[in-house]
């Protein structure tokens, strides 16, 4: 069930239990926003959690897609949103087939085959850069899991919206596997540019979101890749 992380973040619970699915969540600072969506076929209806959380669907002044997988966006297809939907730039380009990532690449190949399926046709896609402040939101390009991927830093909240730059287990943050990356070398990279930053709660898409403490536990792990 939804549950509040700290004052204004939710947990919106539409995930199946791991490894299916992934979290959605919603920020609500005077603007409402819900960062990823989830599968079409959750666990818990998006909407439903969304209500949960004492707001409606009309409330929704944007969407944040932290990148393009099935279980971060196949969730707006159940819903009806006629609001701003942003991704990054990279990522846009894929969706829209203004780039192709080639059919030898494991998970480009399987990209090239989803996007026929969800292409998030009859939205307001807009391409985000890196460094670009959307809302209270402030977007930065982590790439290695997805060429667009993106992490949002809510400065107000002291919150990350961490996307599939981390997984969490029951021993803290790891990488997302070689088999569900695009390049782990960046990922890497990656990890180490958000562990830099000022932020307590992390929100991952898979695994419980640490309520405080997020930062380092990201530090931990940026630490262990540095030494490896």
């Amino acid at each position: 069930m939804a549950r509040e992380l700290v004052d204004g973040v939710w947990l919106l619970e539409v995930a199946w239990p791991e490894p299916i699915g992934a979290n959605a969540y919603l920020v609500d600072d005077g603007d409402v926003t819900l960062v990823d969506a989830g599968l079409p076929f959750p666990r818990r209806s998006l909407s439903g959690e969304i209500e949960r959380t004492g707001h409606a669907l009309s409330d929704i002044d944007r969407v944040l897609l932290t990148h393009y997988d099935v279980d971060h966006v196949g969730g707006l297809a159940r819903v009806d949103l006629d609001v701003p939907v942003y991704l990054g730039a990279p990522d846009c380009q894929l969706v829209r087939r203004s780039w192709s990532p080639p059919w030898r690449h494991h998970k480009g190949a399987f990209h090239r085959l989803v996007r026929r399926l969800y292409s998030l046709s009859g939205t307001d896609l807009r391409p985000v850069s890196d460094g670009e402040w959307i809302g209270g939101f402030r977007a930065l390009h982590t790439p290695g899991h997805n060429p667009g991927h993106t992490v949002f830093l809510h400065s107000d909240s002291g919150t990350a919206l961490l996307g599939d730059l981390v997984w969490r287990t029951d021993t803290g943050f790891v990488p997302p596997p070689w088999l569900d990356s695009y390049d782990t070398t960046r990922t890497t990279e990656s990890i180490g540019r958000i562990a830099d930053r000022r932020f307590e709660t992390a929100c991952p898409g898979h695994g419980r979101p640490y309520a405080s403490g997020g930062a380092e536990a990201l530090r931990e792990l940026a630490a262990e890749s540095v030494a490896e």
